[in-house]
């Protein structure tokens, strides 16, 4: 599979690393002109307290064979978003791929923690992260991208509809924030439709992101020593993988039959026929139902 998107415009808010970056990159290997986002320069760093830059992020889209542009936004703030909207006009005249993956919540998030023994403080923070980031970006770039069919918005999660619809994520506040994420492209796929564009939820399976990478102490060369931690580790995939998903189907001229629906990384590359950098398909969602929850030994044979 081979996505072409030269002439395209797209912004990847939340772009400096994980999903974000793996979608900008891949967005860039098919042409696209991509506006990437975060809080995070090589001048300043964000709460967040990570390494990674939205420079980075731009010069891995241009080196992909994209058109990176890094642009430092707080997507709390609707005066920056504003201005980067107004920008993105000026120069390009139109937006055609928003991919709304802000998040930074990872370390607010209290695991197992009813939400009386829950940090107020830090619960509250992880909604406006996660939610009202997303609200306020639609709110600009949605206004852009319709004023010319065929524009392609996705809301990253984590968990598709139907796997959170049964599981609790163990936190309420994360839980919330991840099953309200795929209502919310369901119902912005209500008002962009009369519009011609498309809008879907996406999540990535068991993703090798910078931070995990780190926390089980290996690289992206030698990854499968971490399943000497955890087993299950096995079915991971990388976040180029949901960035070859967004592509494709920012490339399709049939995306719309997709509008509305919770989607996940392995659901598009069976659908598209793309791989993962190692030339495999991994399947994390029905893995887990199948293989980790009901204890069995891990082991991703037939899930790949």
């Amino acid at each position: 599979m081979t996505a072409d998107l030269k002439g395209k415009v797209a912004l990847v808010a939340g772009g400096t690393r994980g999903a974000g970056r793996g979608i900008a990159v891949e967005l860039g290997a098919a042409g696209a002109t991509v506006y990437v986002t975060g809080r995070t320069t090589r001048a300043q760093q964000s709460e967040y307290g990570r390494p990674e830059t939205i420079e980075e992020t731009a010069e891995l889209v241009s080196a992909s064979g994209g058109n990176g542009i890094a642009v430092q936004v707080d997507h709390l703030v609707p005066g920056e978003v504003e201005a980067l909207v107004a920008r993105i006009r000026a120069e390009q005249g139109k937006l055609d791929i928003l991919v709304n993956d802000i998040w930074g919540g990872e370390h607010l998030t209290e695991w197992d923690k009813p939400v009386w023994e829950h940090s107020l403080d830090k619960g509250l923070r992880m909604l406006r992260l996660a939610i009202d980031t997303h609200f306020i970006t639609a709110h600009y770039a949605l206004a852009l991208m319709i004023e010319k069919p065929g524009g392609l918005l996705v809301e990253m999660t984590d968990g598709t509809a139907e796997y959170n619809a049964t599981h609790y994520r163990l936190c309420p506040y994360y839980d919330l924030v991840k099953t309200g994420t795929n209502r919310m492209a369901w119902a912005h796929a209500r008002d962009l439709a009369p519009h011609g564009a498309t809008s879907v939820s996406l999540s990535p399976g068991w993703m090798r992101s910078e931070m995990m990478l780190e926390i089980y102490g290996v690289t992206e060369e030698n990854w499968r020593d971490g399943t000497k931690v955890q087993p299950h580790f096995v079915i991971s995939e990388t976040p180029r993988f949901t960035g070859r998903a967004v592509a494709a189907l920012a490339a399709d001229p049939d995306r719309s039959r997709w509008n509305g629906q919770s989607l996940s990384s392995f659901q598009l590359a069976d659908a598209y026929g793309f791989t993962d950098l190692d030339g495999t398909r991994p399947d994390c969602w029905r893995y887990l139902a199948e293989v980790q929850e009901p204890g069995k030994p891990a082991d991703d044979t037939g899930y790949r």
